[in-house]
């Protein structure tokens, strides 16, 4: 008997005749060296600082691939997970963004009160605005002093229609720092819905003395001057507050940066002002940067 047809009784005798020869030809399977994981994951820590490196020139799409590959070698480290869940933000990927940020949650120390914030921001721009002020409040009881998560705060407040509560929080924050007119602006947007125009108006007039080349205080108060029967002051503001950011035109626009109804409703009328017309369309097809709702992710 040959020794291949005496390999073949033999697996028939075991019982095992399904298992199948190999053919001539077949591939061999590559030698797997054993993989020192203290490398590997210093290497993620590598890829994760040049990530970051790459987010400080806002080179976001290069960032990326780096901190994506940064979560698979150090997968239990949480500022590779913060990173990458920052920048999927950053790229408007809202739940997988969330996703990793909950994940750097997990793996976190309890006092890592930056992770809390974001997520807070990720849920707000997401619309979960209940889970953006849990996280918030979680983050601002670890650490006070923080005018930015204060901010987004007051933001998450004000689409939950507590009103007071959001006032609190941006005058909180604008005390703890005096130049962050965004903070005292929107306090001016709350007052407005609240029926008090003249408080409003007393808010971005401070806005413009700390800050006065800001084009959405000034559209502001533009608006209520020409709505309180000021027409040619509110006038002169507004073309000067399109000048500095024509986007401000745009009521989506408004919207998306937290105008109120009330608002939103005399601004239309504003814009329909033959003189402000003329100036909007002139400049339609060249719009100009501005400031987005909340601030950019570091």
């Amino acid at each position: 008997m040959s020794k291949l047809n005496w390999l073949i009784s033999l697996i028939a005798c075991a019982g095992i005749t399904s298992i199948s020869l190999p053919v001539r030809g077949q591939a061999v399977l590559p030698y797997i060296p054993k993989l020192d994981s203290g490398k590997l994951e210093a290497q993620g820590l590598q890829l994760l600082q040049d990530a970051v490196q790459l987010i400080r020139f806002q080179q976001y799409d290069l960032a990326l691939p780096r901190a994506e590959l940064a979560t698979q070698l150090a997968s239990g480290n949480y500022e590779t997970w913060f990173v990458l869940g920052g920048l999927y933000i950053q790229e408007k990927k809202i739940n997988k963004g969330i996703k990793a940020l909950e994940k750097a949650e997990a793996l976190a120390p309890k006092e890592e009160e930056s992770i809390l914030f974001s997520l807070g921001n990720a849920y707000f721009r997401k619309g979960d605005y209940e889970a953006a002020r849990d996280k918030l409040e979680a983050g601002l009881d670890i650490k006070q002093n923080s005018p930015e998560a204060l901010f987004d705060l007051g933001n998450t407040y004000l689409k939950l229609s507590e009103f007071d509560q959001a006032i609190e929080s941006y005058e909180t924050a604008f005390a703890q720092e005096a130049s962050f007119w965004p903070a005292l602006n929107n306090v001016g947007l709350v007052e407005y819905e609240q029926g008090d125009r003249d408080k409003a108006i007393e808010k971005w007039q401070s806005v413009l003395k700390v800050d006065g080349k800001q084009a959405e205080p000034q559209l502001a108060l533009a608006v209520a001057l020409f709505t309180e029967g000021d027409v040619q002051k509110g006038i002169e503001l507004g073309k000067a507050a399109l000048a500095i950011d024509n986007r401000y035109a745009d009521i989506q626009f408004l919207q998306d940066n937290l105008w109120g109804e009330k608002l939103i409703e005399d601004t239309r009328k504003f814009l329909n002002n033959p003189q402000i017309q003329e100036m909007v369309s002139n400049f339609k097809d060249s719009p100009a940067e501005g400031k987005s709702e909340l601030p950019p992710i570091p």
